[in-house]
């Protein structure tokens, strides 16, 4: 029996809502042969008879069940069992481009350089109405400086890579918790060339139960030590990380990443993250999100007025979107007086984006 011409790898865990809904949008693909390896790694609500009534109904899909583990250890399992070159990465919660495989597997056959092959995705909500599209660098170099600035460089369950790269390349690190894909784009792209399409290959969802949520102190821990291990990897040293099994801010020291450092990302992705559900106006409680924010913020020894005064702001709007009207005015007045030039940063800022918006700037790569 000839190998398929693509691998879709998908794990499973408790995602029964979305979960047919994603298969479907596989099944439906324009290009035709490929398997569809699912592993469901704990899965305790329905999903499991789901996807045991599509293995009966299609030959291409191949499902397993693992025990409970770490996401990027059930990854592994799941793509280290494609048989095909190209493993196309879908999660079970998003919806495919019908064109996705064709368009993904055509590029690679074109680019035998090109070890992973990213593309452009249309965030959706969760009942799949769509909120923004999201673009990526398209070329080798200005995805691999993104990556170096841990900026966007790739959406995850969009990608189609090489499987002979993801294996040479060491796979996923289970170490690396909610960072495993940048931490292995790292890794790959020391191997190989990186790429993006221009079009958009997939629907992502937005919903409340999404890791990058629960979990986003340990994203940026693990993003951290995955930046630092690539630098040291660059100046000819050994990965001090190949063999641990956690990373934790104690070993941050020896990675040379500063606590100044640790507090400034963290802040950052607090904020960036409260702005973007203020944005999005989605039903994800995010007033959690601000108490837990304002608690790294009282913690940080080195944070600059003018980041502190970024959070504070991103604070004041939450409130005001919540109805909570005095403790939004006590959070802008905070943000004024750790950093009085904070309406003239905001003008600034709100004259640039009106400037790109105008074309009279280049747009930075994201």
């Amino acid at each position: 029996m000839s190998k398929p011409a693509v691998s879709v790898a998908m794990v499973v865990c408790n995602v029964e809502r979305f979960l047919a809904e994603a298969i479907e949008s596989i099944l439906d693909q324009t290009l035709r042969d490929f398997e569809l390896i699912i592993v469901d790694y704990g899965s305790t609500d329905g999903s499991t008879s789901i996807l045991s009534s599509y293995q009966a109904k299609d030959s291409r899909i191949k499902f397993r069940v693992i025990p409970h583990c770490r996401l990027s250890e059930a990854r592994n399992a799941c793509c280290l069992l494609a048989q095909a070159p190209y493993i196309a990465i879908m999660d079970a919660d998003d919806v495919a481009v019908r064109e996705r495989l064709m368009w993904q597997v055509k590029f690679m056959e074109s680019n035998p350089a090109v070890g992973v092959v990213g593309g452009a995705v249309e965030m959706i909500d969760p009942a799949g109405r769509a909120l923004y599209t999201r673009q990526y660098p398209l070329r080798d170099a200005e995805i691999k400086h993104a990556l170096l600035l841990h900026s966007r460089s790739f959406s995850h369950p969009a990608v189609v890579m090489r499987k002979e790269v993801f294996v040479s390349a060491g796979e996923y690190r289970s170490a690396f918790v909610d960072a495993e894909d940048y931490d292995l784009w790292l890794r790959m792209g020391e191997r190989c060339e990186l790429a993006n399409l221009s079009a958009v290959v997939l629907k992502r969802r937005f919903h409340p139960n999404q890791i990058s949520y629960r979990n986003l102190e340990q994203q940026v821990i693990s993003g951290l030590a995955a930046q630092a291990a690539a630098s040291m990897r660059r100046n000819g040293l050994p990965d001090p990380l190949n063999s641990v099994k956690q990373i934790t801010t104690a070993m941050f020291a020896g990675l040379g990443i500063r606590e100044e450092t640790l507090e400034r990302r963290l802040l950052r992705a607090y904020r960036n993250r409260v702005v973007l559900l203020l944005q999005l106006r989605l039903d994800i409680p995010v007033l959690p999100l601000v108490s837990r924010m304002l608690e790294k913020l009282a913690e940080s020894k080195h944070v600059r007025g003018s980041v502190a005064a970024a959070v504070w702001s991103a604070a004041a709007q939450a409130y005001m979107s919540q109805g909570r009207t005095l403790e939004a005015v006590a959070a802008a007045a905070r943000a004024f007086l750790v950093h009085p030039a904070l309406p003239i940063d905001i003008m600034r800022k709100r004259l640039r984006r009106l400037r790109r918006r105008a074309g009279l700037l280049a747009s930075p790569p994201r």
